[in-house]
């Protein structure tokens, strides 16, 4: 009885205006995986070794091993005082218990995160075997006071009754989870990587269960080019995988840096002015192929550059404002670290919606400067790299294809003519003395009996350019245009020629040489597949060989222009 009335007689008075939980609470945040993020952010900041993430029909519960908190000794009750700055002095730097992990938290309203999802959520906690709950709730009186949980109402899902920790329960939620758990796994990985050994996400929902231990390694996997900042991010190279065997070609894809170091004078929020490092560190890439790379509308987008600081997501996408919109930019991928966007003397720079940062402070604006003009550029040049080396290496393939077709057929048509002659001639002699048109009925007939020994000739066709756009670079302008309306008209870049196309797939294959490629394309074939030129002329045109080799080339075999 003495420790029910104990219990009875506790307060959890919430340090807040009640009307802004109900005006903050379901717009805070939009996405119930910021929330999940929010959630896990303070199991971090508890120095949990665990986090449960459990989807149940009525409920969404997220529940930690960390330290818990205590009533008697008022950790409660910092808990309830909101926006209230949690990171003050240099000791407030890292978490409690631990010399290395530094402390996520800082405006004090994560905690309001879960009231987006649920107008009523349950928070139980244990430390040193003390248990506490209580409701935090949209909707409260105007004293301020949370309804108490006692007893049996105080429930945990992992947590034995020996172990510390805390429970948040999203009691009939409003958002739901994706049906799939690695579907679950993927979004969270993507905006909370800071997983380990030491600190790990276990989920269990409807559709099954799965842990997170480690960073998504498969991110890695499936990039064609990866520059790494910082020595502690240097090991994510043992997952990338090089397409090229020439040492020059994967060094050129793989670049391993130190970390970016910008001096800044700041001013802190003591209003003294003093240099700081801002260091940025993690890693940018870009996709082989965006192919297969299936979305959910409610997902985040596969191509993004978010940053983190102090381990945890500040802005999930940067590439709309470092980017130009550029057709290539849909391969581009990263995550950066910048912890001095945290820096405890400094001032906030984190959005109220807790998905961004000012645009206007000097640590924003001197980190986007270096990814717009340095790094994405980088990145980008890498990807034309890699994208002519896979064109050359296809055209190889496909020149060499060519070559053994060609070859074939020449000795088919010459074994079909051959054998022909021979058949026709023996039979022309068997039957000496018929009139001419049973001659000619012979020849007819045995020829179209040994017909289909050329059959290859279909397949030797399918290798052929169809368009030849003839031109100078300077007409590329006008040049372009045209390229342009053939590929909106659905003529495929394999079937077009055109030597100044910013598109691999549509120059001179390998670097030929334009004589040896003029005589592979217009001569020496035995294909007759038509071939259509389009003849870009100008005063430039007539003073430029190579353009007026291609147009006599094209009189020479009378193709359509």
């Amino acid at each position: 009885m003495g420790k029910n009335r104990e219990l009875s007689d506790r307060e959890y008075k919430i340090n807040i205006d009640p009307r802004i939980l109900e005006l903050l609470g379901p717009s805070l945040y939009t996405n119930i995986y910021y929330v999940l993020a929010e959630l896990i952010a303070n199991a971090y900041d508890a120095n949990a070794s665990n986090v449960y993430i459990i989807e149940k029909e009525d409920s969404i519960i997220v529940e930690d091993d960390g330290r818990g908190m205590s009533y008697k000794s008022h950790d409660i009750e910092k808990y309830l005082d909101v926006a209230v700055e949690t990171r003050v002095t240099d000791e407030d730097t890292y978490v409690v218990g631990s010399k290395t992990r530094k402390r996520m938290g800082r405006k004090g309203v994560g905690k309001l995160a879960a009231l987006s999802v649920s107008e009523d959520v349950l928070v139980m906690t244990r430390k040193n075997k003390e248990e506490s709950g209580f409701v935090l709730s949209r909707r409260i009186n105007s004293d301020f006071k949370l309804k108490p949980l006692y007893g049996d109402e105080i429930r945990f899902e992992r947590l034995s009754k020996y172990n510390s920790g805390t429970s948040i329960v999203m009691t009939k939620p409003q958002y739901g989870l994706h049906k799939t758990v690695s579907a679950i796994k993927n979004n969270l990985i993507k905006i909370f990587p800071l997983v380990n050994s030491s600190f790990k996400i276990h989920i269990k929902s409807m559709g099954g269960s799965t842990t997170i231990n480690s960073f998504n390694k498969e991110m890695i996997y499936g990039l064609g080019g990866l520059i790494i900042l910082g020595k502690e991010y240097k090991k994510l190279s043992k997952h990338f995988n090089h397409d090229f065997k020439e040492k020059d070609k994967r060094q050129k894809l793989l670049k391993l840096e130190e970390s970016k170091i910008i001096p800044l004078i700041l001013k802190q929020k003591d209003g003294v002015d003093k240099k700081y490092d801002l260091e940025i560190k993690g890693w940018m890439g870009f996709y082989r192929s965006t192919r297969d790379r299936k979305k959910d509308q409610s997902d985040f987008p596969d191509n993004f550059i978010s940053i983190l600081s102090n381990g945890k997501l500040g802005e999930y996408n940067i590439l709309p404002t470092v980017g130009k919109n550029r057709l290539n930019e849909v391969y581009v991928v990263g995550q950066l670290h910048v912890d001095l966007f945290e820096e405890t003397k400094l001032p906030d720079m984190a959005l109220s919606n807790r998905q961004g940062y000012k645009t206007d402070d000097p640590r924003y604006l001197a980190f986007i400067s270096y990814v717009r003009d340095d790094l994405l550029s980088t990145i980008l040049n890498m990807r034309v790299d890699f994208t002519t080396w896979k064109n050359e290496e296809k055209n190889r393939v496909r020149e060499g294809q060519r070559k053994q077709d060609e070859e074939k057929l020449r000795k088919k048509v010459e074994e079909y003519k051959t054998t022909t002659s021979k058949h026709a001639a023996e039979k022309i002699l068997k039957e000496l003395g018929i009139n001419s048109k049973i001659v000619k009925e012979i020849i007819g007939k045995e020829m179209n009996k040994f017909l289909p020994i050329v059959g290859i000739k279909k397949k030797v066709d399918s290798h052929k350019k169809t368009i030849l756009i003839s031109q100078t670079r300077e007409d590329k302008s006008l040049s372009d245009i045209i390229y342009k309306m053939l590929s909106f008209n659905g003529v495929p870049d394999d079937d077009i020629i055109y030597s100044n196309c910013d598109n691999a797939d549509c120059r001179i294959p390998n670097r030929m040489n334009l004589f040896t490629y003029l005589r592979s394309f217009f001569v020496d074939s035995y294909s007759d597949k038509k071939i259509f030129v389009i003849y870009v002329t100008s005063q430039d045109m007539a003073l430029s060989w190579g353009a007026v080799l291609e147009v006599g080339a094209g009189w020479i075999t009378q193709s359509e222009a």
